[in-house]
């Protein structure tokens, strides 16, 4: 088996696509894999990691205001288009992928041009322009939320979940909390906005610290990289209560996830898929500063079901922050229907089912 895998811009797009390729070797070992992303996209540093191969194109994308710049972007669109068409004629694929992002908007297209069985990924409840305009032209379109089925041709459409999710139901559960400094054996509480952290989320938490470290329970703290040493200088100030571990940045979190009662969080899209494949039981606080407002409409999914507490960063403070988190830590009726709420809409057979659409697709 032979596939090609396109997707970039941001790990949203990146991981799920490298959590698919995971899935088909453990099924597959001889199955060959060709990544084709941008060369300055996070992709090239994320895939060529990992050992796969890895070619590129140049392609940038769509404003949404008229511009001159789209008329660059349509002529890189053709080249991406005739050059990938001879990357994909090179390594003959039984099958190819877009994950996402501008780079597989060529990629993905060119195959369909060539015939080859081709498949889109979409993480998100709301898709992105690529996406929209992939639609018409692929044999089968995959799905993360049920809600992002009417953007697309109904009959191409397939709910298989995100791949990341399988990672998350099959990572082997480590003491990751006795290793980070905290009690294995007191519940935890994750907060966390994203890879580069949240300033309202951790704005909202410093205002309370003092009264979280009153609580039985503890918090994991993840600031972010970039707002690391502004949150250490707020705590030396306040002081840092003994239940409260604070940490830049998390290596592996699926296997931290695992390892709490509840997560405080940004509601990405590899986030969700991530949670609800374990059960596990959150608060979302939505940034409201990308792409169509995706991320509240991914929340909304999940808490309209009883699956999320879902709270807009504009209504967000310390205060109710904490009371949200004391309801869920301190009364577990309402964390366990929460918790099986969220197992319901899980896919953690989501990789496999992709992969079975493409054998499907080769035949």
């Amino acid at each position: 088996m032979k596939i090609i895998v396109s997707g970039g811009g941001t790990g949203g797009h990146i991981y799920p696509a490298l959590a698919l390729i995971n899935e088909i070797k453990k099924i597959e070992p001889k199955a060959e894999f060709l990544y084709i992303g941008t060369e300055k996209g996070l992709e090239s540093t994320l895939v060529t990691r990992e050992g796969i191969p890895f070619k590129t194109i140049h392609i940038t994308g769509f404003k949404r205001k008229i511009s001159v710049d789209n008329v660059k972007t349509v002529l890189r669109f053709l080249k991406g288009v005739s050059l990938s068409k001879k990357i994909i004629q090179d390594f003959s694929p039984d099958v190819v992928i877009g994950t996402g992002g501008y780079v597989c908007g060529p990629v993905v297209f060119a195959a369909t041009k060539l015939r080859i069985p081709t498949i889109i990924h979409e993480q998100n409840s709301v898709p992105g322009l690529t996406n929209k305009f992939l639609s018409k032209y692929v044999n089968k379109v995959a799905i993360s939320f049920e809600d992002s089925r009417s953007f697309f041709p109904n009959e191409k459409v397939v709910f298989t979940g995100n791949p990341r999710a399988t990672e998350a139901a099959l990572v082997h559960v480590k003491d990751r909390l006795a290793e980070i400094g905290l009690n294995k054996n007191k519940k935890t509480v994750l907060i966390v906005g994203g890879s580069r952290g949240a300033k309202p989320i951790n704005d909202a938490f410093l205002e309370v610290l003092k009264d979280a470290g009153t609580r039985n329970y503890q918090f994991l703290y993840v600031t972010g990289d970039v707002h690391y040493d502004h949150v250490m200088a707020e705590v030396k100030k306040l002081g840092n209560p003994v239940n409260i571990k604070i940490e830049p940045f998390i290596h592996n979190m699926p296997e931290v996830l695992k390892n709490v009662q509840l997560i405080v969080a940004r509601a990405g899209a590899t986030t969700l898929a991530e949670i609800t494949a374990i059960g596990l039981p959150s608060i979302l606080i939505p940034s409201p500063y990308v792409t169509n407002n995706h991320q509240e409409k991914n929340a909304r999914a999940l808490s309209e079901h009883g699956a999320a507490v879902l709270k807009l960063e504009k209504e967000m403070s310390g205060k109710i922050l904490l009371k949200e988190i004391d309801q869920l830590m301190l009364n577990e009726e309402k964390w366990e229907k929460m918790h099986n709420s969220a197992l319901k809409l899980g896919k953690p057979d989501a990789a496999k089912e992709i992969y079975e659409l493409m054998k499907q697709l080769m035949k």
